[in-house]
């Protein structure tokens, strides 16, 4: 029998139905952006490759890889205490993060159809894939006996306005991120089979070509837009949106390092590879990368780290909430000035590594 004082608790929206968790600054986002400007785009210079793309997309690789087998009819209360909470947290967050691409690329499916038929079609069915992922890991929340009400998180969520260029890089990070992140889970549960302590780990592997080929689809839709990779401001932004999502994702798991230890993985040295492959990825369309290979760059997210460590006590203790906000100031504003010396970094010119071997 397990001890029900071994589960953590989760606030419930009814019974079965997880609050969603809290937004902040490092929670997935909903977005939405400019539904005319991106039809009138011209996709015309890489037109070619984009209808190539689209009909990988047609193919659906994975139309019948989102199927629960026989390893999941089980109970699941052995996983317990704090490698449950963070396992329901690990399902939570990819399931908003899918969701959330799901919502955008339906909408821009949707609104495009009539102006943009390529794009439109190809948004469409990214939307398809999305769902599915979203799909396929709310029913794992359900092994654990709460979902989420996908219905409440659309109309509950704040949405964030981002010109197309913007979607462009960070669905291109979010979606390249994903491959890597997936990809290194999966080879690490193959060498060590005895850490796969749930059946949806086996199903990484074909997931993350999904994560890929959208990925490839944003890579596209950049080349075929130069003004997105080919000026100053594009290398400045190019930087931002690397060191936005390498900074959230390192504060994200360095925080929740016990959920890659109870699958035999080391939360930093899991980030740092994982940081390492998506830059080096993104050096294929984007004309800068990062410097993270300095040690500069860890230093100053491990003492981000550490000011998070503070906030959270801070947040916890008795004290009057003036008297709080007050102790945090000094802890957000050298958050902020670590980000800005990390974006001043000396970044890395793409075109400067041809012919090398990295």
């Amino acid at each position: 029998m397990v001890n029900t004082l071994n589960k953590p608790e989760f606030e419930e929206l009814r019974p079965g139905i997880k609050i969603p968790a809290k937004e902040t600054i490092l929670t997935p986002r909903f977005y939405t952006t400019d539904f005319e400007a991106m039809a009138k785009m011209d996709i015309s210079p890489n037109e070619e490759e984009l209808r190539a793309i689209l009909e990988e997309f047609r193919a659906d690789y994975n139309r019948h890889h989102f199927i629960r087998d026989e390893e999941f009819n089980q109970s699941w209360d052995h996983i317990d205490g704090e490698t449950r909470r963070l396992f329901v947290e690990f399902l939570e967050r990819s399931c908003t993060a899918e969701f959330s691409g799901f919502l955008l690329y339906k909408e821009l499916g949707r609104r495009l159809k009539d102006k943009s038929p390529v794009l439109a079609e190809c948004f469409t069915l990214m939307s398809r894939d999305e769902a599915r992922h979203a799909g396929f890991l709310n029913k794992a929340m359900s092994d654990f006996h709460l979902s989420l009400d996908l219905g409440f998180l659309t109309k509950s969520r704040k949405y964030t306005f981002f010109k197309p260029k913007f979607i462009f890089y960070a669905t291109y990070l979010s979606e390249k991120i994903g491959y890597w992140r997936y990809i290194t889970i999966y080879r690490h549960l193959q060498q060590h089979p005895a850490n796969r302590i749930y059946p949806i780990f086996r199903f990484f592997e074909n997931w993350c070509q999904d994560e890929n080929r959208h990925g490839d689809f944003f890579d596209a839709i950049m080349r075929a837009q130069p003004d997105t990779l080919n000026d100053w401001r594009a290398k400045l932004w190019c930087r931002f949106f690397l060191l936005s999502v390498f900074a959230t994702m390192y504060l994200n798991d360095i925080q929740r390092s016990g959920f890659y230890a109870s699958i035999g993985l080391d939360a930093r040295e899991y980030d740092k590879y994982v940081i390492e492959k998506t830059n080096d990825t993104a050096g294929r369309v984007f004309p800068v990368i990062l410097d993270v290979e300095k040690p500069e760059f860890y230093e100053r997210l491990e003492t981000c780290i550490q000011n998070n460590e503070k906030l959270r006590s801070i947040d916890n203790s008795n004290r009057p909430q003036p008297l709080k906000l007050l102790a945090k100031l000094p802890l957000y504003l050298n958050n902020a000035w670590q980000l800005v010396k990390l974006y001043f970094i000396k970044p890395i010119q793409v075109d400067k590594l041809a012919g090398t071997v990295r």
